[in-house]
């Protein structure tokens, strides 16, 4: 879709995207990497708000607030909670967790909307093995609250905790939809159009022949 052609020629010339050797978090060394803590002006920001509400929008999920994983996933929910009520006339209201339980105040490990008995979008950056989002999961679960999807903006795809479209929760394994803006075959189709940026279509090619799922 161009929408994704777009999206993925944006965070290239944003650096968000980059190719050549990274560590990941789980000990893999990655063709390539995304950020999505470099979008981080006005402008970058609304037009991944506006990204995340089509694509909510599109699924026709039910689903009464919005949760964003601390830390990147909380500029991720306001910017998409903004462009539900610009553009959809939804006001949605939007909730994420805290790092550390908070003992005083107001207590608890969830801030903004109280969760408890709702149903919920988690609303992340990107998802690998979904080791990462079984924290939010656990969350949710722990606070009485019911997971409607996760969307993502880029699907690795890699073996882990998951399926190829879905991710196990932790209590009674149903299984949890998840939908991305962009996944690893989306970027390898728009690297195959570039004459300069192909190059880095092998390593890509073999890393998801060792690590993903299909």
């Amino acid at each position: 879709m161009d929408w994704k052609n777009e999206f993925i020629d944006f965070c290239i010339k944003k650096k968000a995207l980059k190719f050549g050797f990274f560590k990941l978090k789980s000990g893999r060394i990655s063709p390539y990497f995304f950020n999505s803590g470099v979008l981080s002006s006005g402008i970058e920001i609304t037009k991944i708000g506006l990204l995340y509400a089509q694509s909510i929008i599109n699924s026709k999920i039910e689903f009464d607030v919005l949760f964003g994983p601390a830390y990147k996933g909380i500029p991720i929910v306001v910017s998409t909670a903004m462009a539900l009520k610009k553009d959809y006339y939804l006001n949605i209201p939007y909730a994420f967790n805290r790092k550390e339980y908070k003992k005083h105040g107001e207590k608890g490990d969830i801030i903004g909307n109280n969760i408890k008995n709702k149903k919920i979008i988690i609303l992340d950056d990107v998802i690998t093995s979904g080791k990462a989002i079984h924290y939010s999961i656990k969350t949710i679960e722990k606070n009485e609250a019911q997971i409607s999807s996760i969307f993502v903006l880029l699907d690795r795809q890699e073996q882990g905790k998951r399926e190829l479209s879905t991710i196990n929760c932790l209590n009674d394994k149903k299984k949890y939809n998840i939908t991305s803006i962009i996944t690893i075959q989306d970027l390898i189709n728009y690297l195959l159009k570039d004459n300069i940026l192909k190059r880095y279509v092998p390593a890509l090619i073999q890393y998801r022949k060792q690590y993903g799922i299909y």
